[in-house]
């Protein structure tokens, strides 16, 4: 095993009577579907705080205090279009929102497509998904999670990523490297906002698409990539959320996935707004948009 990752770990094992926020990473070593390269992560504030070049994918782990703690957990996949991670806007500030409501959350930091560390530019953001469910699962119990209340929560093309792990939870994208990569990815409860869904022509965001894809426009890959031609009864139950003046991401790829989970009986609340447009997080200075908030807590008791 990796010194470092071990140092980590027993680290961990130490601070938890204690400790709130955890750093860890995905994979000791062997990193799937990764080559090493000069390239270094980038890190840039500019109002929000931008990561570029993810080489080591990780967890950021945001635990609320043992009083609230209500045993939920929420993976977070920040948006940025799969050029960037908007990290804090919609990544550490949601963390701080859920734990106090007692969730632990945990913001993902998975590989962007286009980092030359990728082999394959589409595999490493849903490889680090699949691993960042099953590593807080394995976790559960050191962590005060509950392993069948873990969901998954993403904004924009995060919503994206959300939405391809809810339906490809179970596709083989790497050889397992451990006995972690054996245990279940699949989210018990999913939560899209604003999320890039489809990748077919009419209603895609085309820069997110063309980022995961690097440019490959395979019809097959944009098939397996369109979240709404994939759901079924396993699917997990889902909250929605978007605007419908959102011209970044038009509200179809919200309304298809819906249809597609409602024809499929499987649990689903959608909640659409008429002002918004994108990339609004909490929306905390427009008192209106900002009840989505209030509605997400709602949904989250029955899960």
């Amino acid at each position: 095993m990796n010194k470092l990752f071990l140092f980590l770990v027993l680290n961990i094992i130490c601070l938890l009577g204690h400790a709130q926020h955890l750093e860890v990473p995905l994979w000791a070593d062997n990193i799937p579907n990764y080559q090493e390269t000069d390239e270094k992560e980038i890190r840039v504030q500019e109002g929000v705080l931008k990561i570029r070049n993810v080489k080591k994918p990780g967890l950021e782990v945001f635990i609320p205090s043992e009083r609230i703690q209500n045993g939920q957990a929420v993976v977070i996949c920040p948006g940025g279009g799969y050029a960037i991670m908007n990290w804090d806007w919609e990544g550490t500030d949601i963390a701080k929102w859920l734990n106090s409501q007692g969730i632990t959350a945990i913001v993902l930091k998975y590989r962007l497509p286009r980092s030359k560390s990728n082999i394959v530019s589409y595999k490493s953001p849903i490889l680090d998904a699949q691993r960042a469910v099953r590593l807080v699962r394995q976790n559960a119990k050191a962590w005060g999670i509950d392993s069948t209340r873990i969901g998954i929560m993403g904004f924009s093309a995060g919503g994206h990523l959300a939405a391809t792990l809810s339906v490809h939870y179970n596709e083989k994208y790497a050889e397992p490297s451990d006995s972690i990569d054996l245990l279940s990815a699949r989210p018990d409860f999913s939560i899209l906002v604003y999320p890039v869904v489809t990748f077919k022509d009419g209603f895609t965001d085309s820069g997110s698409r063309r980022r995961l894809l690097n440019n490959n426009l395979d019809e097959d890959l944009i098939l397996h990539f369109s979240a709404e031609e994939h759901v079924n009864a396993d699917t997990p139950p889902t909250f929605i959320m978007h605007s419908t003046d959102d011209t970044g991401v038009p509200v179809q790829n919200s309304l298809k996935y819906y249809e597609a989970l409602v024809n499929n009986k499987v649990q689903a609340e959608m909640h659409l707004y008429p002002i918004g447009w994108h990339g609004y997080a909490l929306a905390r200075d427009n008192e209106y948009l900002s009840t989505w908030t209030e509605l997400l807590e709602a949904w989250l008791k029955r899960y």
